[in-house]
C-alpha cells in the first residue's frame, strides 16, 4: 500500500482491501492494482467540486493520482518495474505501466489534506497540476515539469 504523508484512509478501508487482495489472490494470473476514491479535508464548493473532477478522471481515465492511494501485491509491484526514480509525475508513470485492465477503484476513500490547495488557491493548484500532466502527455522530460511545477508551487506560496 502505497499513500502519500499527507492522506489518510477512512475507518472500515482495511475490509474492503483485505476483500480485493482475497480477490487478487484466488487469480494470481490476473494480478490487480487498486485505488481509493478521492477525498479532501475541506469544506465548501470547491472541494466538492474538484473531488467529483478526479471520480471523472478516474472514470474515463483510468488515472488515480498518488494521493488516492494505491494497493497492489508485490508481485505485480515488481512485474511492472516499481516505482521509476522520478522527482515529479512518478505516481501517473506507475498508473500508465499498470493500465485501465489491471487498476480497480475502491468505494473507501483517501481523505487528503487540503492545506496546499487553500494556500495556493483551488483553481492556481489544479490549473498547474493539469498543465504538467499535459506537459507529461506530449513528453516533455520530467525534470522540465519538475521545474516548472516548483517555481509555480514556490510563486504561489510567497504570494499567500
Amino acid at each position: 500500500l502505497f499513500l502519500h504523508g499527507d492522506t489518510v484512509l477512512e475507518p472500515g478501508w482495511e475490509r474492503e482491501a483485505a476483500e480485493f487482495m482475497r480477490r487478487v489472490d484466488r487469480e494470481p494470473e490476473k494480478p490487480m492494482a487498486a485505488a481509493f476514491r478521492f477525498s479532501l479535508d475541506d469544506i465548501g464548493l470547491a472541494p466538492r467540486w474538484l473531488e467529483a473532477m478526479v471520480r471523472l478522471r478516474c472514470l474515463l481515465l483510468a488515472l488515480p493520482f498518488g494521493d488516492q492511494g494505491l494497493l497492489m501485491p508485490r508481485r505485480l509491484y515488481e512485474a511492472i518495474g516499481g516505482y521509476a526514480a522520478l522527482p515529479i509525475m512518478e505516481d501517473v508513470d506507475i498508473v500508465r505501466r499498470l493500465g485501465r485492465r489491471r487498476l480497480a477503484m475502491l468505494r473507501s476513500c483517501a481523505l487528503t489534506s487540503a492545506r496546499r490547495h487553500r494556500a495556493d488557491g483551488y483553481l492556481r493548484r489544479v490549473l498547474c497540476n493539469q498543465v504538467c500532466l499535459a506537459l507529461y502527455f506530449a513528453g516533455v522530460p520530467v525534470t522540465r515539469i519538475a521545474d516548472f511545477y516548483g517555481r509555480r508551487v514556490s510563486a504561489g506560496a510567497r504570494s499567500s
